[in-house]
């Protein structure tokens, strides 16, 4: 899997997880932030602690931890899986 197909995975993930029930289409910026930081890190519990703050930062709303570290394993699973294909 190459990079392109692995952000439309992770996107198509953001897209259907929808945290304030606002539909998938609501979320463009903080989906192309989590993007960037799924990039960036390696660690669940901090691309959770990102997660959480790029949609507090927009929404001024909080999103329990727990539920950002649920979707930070989902995205870092694709993340293994593309880097481990050749």
């Amino acid at each position: 899997m190459d990079i392109k197909e692995m952000n439309f995975k992770l996107v198509a993930i953001l897209q259907d997880w929808d945290p304030f029930n606002m539909g998938e289409e609501a979320y463009d910026t903080e989906i192309a932030d989590v993007v960037q930081a799924v990039h960036d890190m390696h660690h669940p519990s901090d691309l959770a602690k990102r997660i959480q703050a790029i949609y507090e930062f927009s929404y001024e709303q909080w999103i329990p931890l727990q539920e950002c570290i649920k979707i930070s394993y989902k995205l870092l699973a694709v993340k293994m899986e593309a880097s481990c294909t050749i």
